[in-house]
């Protein structure tokens, strides 16, 4: 099995550092896809070209995305042999509909604020606060040393291409402790959008950061 693993928003294939090695110590291979995040001219094309080169031809491809990811991996299902396509986080988009436009589609300013507000926090957001919040300290050392990524808004302005879902088997799990796509947030549209019901591991958005243990587990049994 090859697991080709997307990044979200910034599109560094670090952030799955913890995963690969898990994985490949099962006997897997693994492979982290850089995006090309940071080129304003890079829209999804050029993202979905960038998961495609970095598969490299793999069979038995189990293809996850994580957060933003959600628009590009799909794109790929018709050109991997993608057994199935893990949504980790993910945004789940419509046919024609830009990343620009989900935000409000999907109703996430209400139920993130709502969020913020039930746990007793202003909704303000904060990159800490809202993504890194139950990472283990040493990550998020290692995290902002290396720098904020850069992400265009390029890929934000494309219309989604498909048609339709891709006719691959698709799971979709969220982080029970998810600060900026809250749990019940998306099991709302994943059922909406998707017609599926969600899995659900702890931890918050990061969880290739925060539970990579828990992730890979997840990943097997899938």
């Amino acid at each position: 099995m090859t697991y080709v693993l997307v990044p979200g928003a910034g599109g560094e294939a670090w952030y799955w550092h913890r995963v690969v090695p898990l994985l490949k110590s099962r006997g897997d291979r693994a492979v982290a896809v850089d995006l090309p995040a940071e080129d304003p001219t890079a829209g999804l094309a050029a993202y979905a070209d960038a998961i495609a080169a970095a598969a490299d031809g793999a069979d038995h491809v189990t293809l996850v995305a994580q957060s933003m990811g959600g628009f590009s991996a799909p794109l790929v299902c018709d050109r991997l042999a993608v057994r199935q396509l893990v949504l980790v986080n993910a945004m789940v988009p419509r046919p024609g509909e830009t990343g620009g436009e989900w935000w409000q589609g999907t109703g996430h300013h209400e139920a993130w604020v709502a969020k913020a507000r039930a746990e007793g926090r202003e909704p303000v957001f904060d990159g800490v606060t809202d993504f890194f919040h139950d990472v283990p300290q040493a990550v998020v050392d290692e995290a902002f040393a290396r720098g904020e990524p850069e992400q265009s808004g390029r890929p934000f302005e494309d219309p989604w291409p498909l048609e339709a879902w891709p006719d691959v088997r698709t799971r979709v799990l969220a982080g029970a402790d998810d600060r900026f796509f809250p749990v019940e947030f998306q099991r709302r549209v994943a059922r909406e959008r998707l017609g599926l019901e969600c899995d659900v591991l702890p931890g918050g958005h990061l969880l290739a950061l925060s539970r990579p243990h828990e992730l890979v587990e997840y990943l097997l049994r899938c």
